[in-house]
């Protein structure tokens, strides 16, 4: 028993001695990463179109608007892209000679398989009407028991956009 305990403190000593470091300078390693650009610079004298369309198929804002919105952001010759996923809607500027709308399809479709493309439009300004709340009619600006003044004065305070409309 004796030996076997000696056996294992030389053992565990060894360990000890072997791991220990002299140095107490933390390990550094350099790992090279390269930037490149993925776009171009849009050029100036483009004639930019603006489309919506809806897209069926998302279930989150975050994972699923936001990467639609990097991928068509990405796309060449994309100006702008935002994807609304409260109202399901992608608006995009994009140049006429470098992106259609097939392509704009295509890459909603790319990706991910449940995303699909409805009622693809060219516009002359992107839609700002926010959908409203269904609780805006219990909002501060709504009621009929306030009077007129009382809801005006309350919608100047009111932030939902719905109420700001109705005042």
């Amino acid at each position: 028993m004796k030996t076997f305990r000696n056996v294992l403190v030389a053992m565990v000593l060894v360990l000890l001695v072997s791991n220990c470091k002299n140095q107490s300078e933390p390990e550094v390693k350099t790992v090279s990463t390269e930037v490149t650009e993925e776009k171009t610079t849009l050029d100036p004298n483009a004639t930019y179109a603006k489309a919506e369309f809806t897209i069926e198929g998302m279930t989150c804002a975050v994972g699923c608007a936001k990467t639609i919105e990097s991928k068509l952001a990405k796309m060449e010759g994309v100006k702008t892209a935002a994807v609304d996923f409260d109202r399901k809607l992608a608006m995009v500027e994009y140049d006429e000679a470098r992106v259609n709308h097939n392509s704009l399809e295509e890459t909603v479709t790319k990706a991910g398989s449940a995303y699909k493309v409805a009622e693809i439009k060219t516009v002359e300004d992107f839609s700002a009407k926010k959908a409203c709340d269904p609780d805006c009619d219990k909002a501060c600006c709504s009621g009929k028991e306030k009077a007129e003044a009382e809801k005006t004065a309350c919608a100047e305070d009111c932030k939902k956009a719905c109420c700001a409309s109705k005042a």
